[in-house]
């Protein structure tokens, strides 16, 4: 059996915390294309000589102060016929691919002029049609860069981005009762003498279960990992076991996920079936980061 997709996916964390409410917010619409350039358009009302510019903040870690922001200059976007927040002009910010967004979540706000109060932006439309077009492995820039504007779960809009110098893209994954089998794509990286796919148990024990990795012409491989193997530890002890390709002997292990489209959070978006062996539960889901793990747990 194959995941299922469930909902359209957003962030169920707080875009940066705002005291206003949504209806006194500009709404924003964006695009994102295949090249990854992202343009931004909203209606503001913006009456001082200073242009408003399109604030970035990445979401820091929590309990930890933001450090990192990116400014981009917003330029008028003719009449904006009848805007929220009764603006007199529309704007547009466009946030070209280079140079690339570091990896994690970036909450967007207005800032009207330096050291003003910053106005989060609501989440329009997404027009993401060109995201799930994907890349293809020899033709995409490296490191790779990826950007998904999403809504957060307070409605503001947000850009979820990936960062990697390497990366296996996780394509169609197959549940069965005693296996589970993946294919994926390989971006940066070619399978050597060695290479095989492998199961690690997150945790001091640091466990690792290996699986053959086959080729399927041009960067496309497939392997299939057993539950059963999962199950059947030492200890018996529940755990997560997170799933990688090395690429050959030596090298260093690239996490599976799937970040080429255009689901930002695919946590509880893609549900896998669950195997139950031996009392324990084997299932198979994305993580936060959207990448692939095997959780077990008890009963």
């Amino acid at each position: 059996m194959t995941g299922t997709k469930a909902t359209d996916g957003s962030d169920q964390a707080r875009g940066g915390g705002t005291r206003h409410a949504p209806d006194q917010l500009p709404r924003a619409d964006c695009s994102v294309d295949r090249d990854g350039r992202l343009v931004v358009r909203f209606g503001f009302e913006h009456r001082t000589a200073e242009r408003p510019q399109l604030l970035l903040r990445l979401r820091p870690p929590k309990g930890k102060p933001e450090s990192v922001t990116r400014l981009v200059g917003l330029e008028p976007d003719g009449p904006a016929g009848a805007p929220a927040g009764g603006a007199e002009h529309s704007w547009r910010a466009v946030l070209e691919p280079e140079p690339a967004l570091a990896e994690g979540r970036w909450d967007l706000f207005v800032l009207p002029e330096p050291d003003a109060e910053r106005t989060p932006l609501l989440a329009g439309v997404r027009d993401l049609r060109a995201l799930p077009a994907g890349r293809e492995p020899g033709r995409t820039p490296l490191p790779l860069a990826v950007r998904v504007p999403f809504a957060t779960g307070d409605g503001t809009l947000a850009v979820r981005t990936w960062l990697r110098a390497a990366h296996v893209e996780a394509d169609r994954i197959e549940v069965g009762a005693e296996a589970t089998t993946v294919r994926a794509r390989l971006f940066g990286l070619r399978p050597g003498v060695g290479a095989t796919a492998l199961l690690r148990l997150r945790g001091a024990a640091g466990e690792v279960r290996e699986a053959e990795l086959h080729t399927e012409g041009g960067d496309g491989v497939r392997f299939t990992f057993s539950q059963r193997e999962l199950v059947d530890t030492p200890d018996g002890a529940p755990g997560v076991w997170d799933v990688l390709v090395r690429p050959g002997t030596g090298a260093r292990p690239i996490r599976v996920g799937r970040l080429l489209d255009d689901v930002a959070d695919r946590k509880k978006v893609y549900v896998f079936p669950a195997v139950t062996l031996n009392g324990l539960t084997a299932r198979t889901y994305y993580t936060l980061d959207n990448e692939l793990s095997v959780e077990v747990t008890a009963g």
